[in-house]
């Protein structure tokens, strides 16, 4: 299912906490429709650059942009709007159902076409604890859920940190299926250092490069 489109660019960009760089002079454009893997070790900087391309995080140099089909500048203000992301950083909430997280969710950002909250979590194997409390959830139904949230958001960017971060072997292969079948006309950007994870990513940008 088609979504709206959203170009990114970053020109000569760089992100520095005190006087160490996490990455510089990265230069890189995100189409429409293509996948993208950020890769390094940990604490390498990654989550920090997916923070900056959702507009969540400032740069310390370079530019970064964002852009409609028309080419019109989105402001950064507005970039939350057209991304969805799922991160062991983004917490549910664990007072709700599942069924009740995922219908405040498509109260600000709908779901595709013909998809409703309790398909949705039949697709991602959660029917049966729909009417239960996310407190009492395993660590991996939880992950199911913010993949959920996230992947069938109707979007054009979908950003994912350790996508499969708390899943079991059932877990990995339901994220491949929910990659394959739902995000084909997204903009797809992982990081991670697990090649399970994002292996059907065409494009790679490995952050370490970017240090000096």
């Amino acid at each position: 299912m088609k979504t709206n489109v959203l170009n990114i660019q970053l020109s000569a960009a760089g992100k520095r906490y005190n006087r160490e760089w996490i990455f510089r002079n990265l230069t890189c454009s995100f189409l429409p429709g293509e996948t993208y893997a950020i890769t390094g070790p940990n604490g390498s900087g990654k989550s920090t650059l997916l923070q900056v391309i959702s507009a969540g995080m400032g740069i310390s140099a370079g530019e970064c942009r964002w852009q409609n089909a028309s080419n019109e500048a989105i402001p950064s203000e507005k970039v939350h709007l057209h991304l969805a992301m799922a991160a062991p950083y983004l917490e549910v909430i664990e007072e709700m159902t599942a069924l009740e997280f995922l219908q405040f969710h498509a109260g600000f950002k709908p779901f595709l076409p013909g998809l409703s909250s309790k398909e949705i979590l039949h697709i991602i194997g959660l029917e049966k604890a729909a009417g239960k409390q996310i407190r009492h959830y395993s660590s991996g139904m939880k992950q199911r859920l913010k993949l959920a949230q996230a992947i069938f958001a109707q979007v054009p960017l979908l950003l994912l940190d350790e996508p499969c971060t708390n899943l079991d072997l059932a877990g990995y292969q339901l994220y491949h299926q929910l990659i394959k079948e739902y995000t084909t006309h997204k903009t797809v950007i992982v990081s991670s250092n697990d090649l399970q994870e994002y292996h059907f990513c065409r494009h790679t940008i490995h952050l370490p490069d970017y240090k000096q």
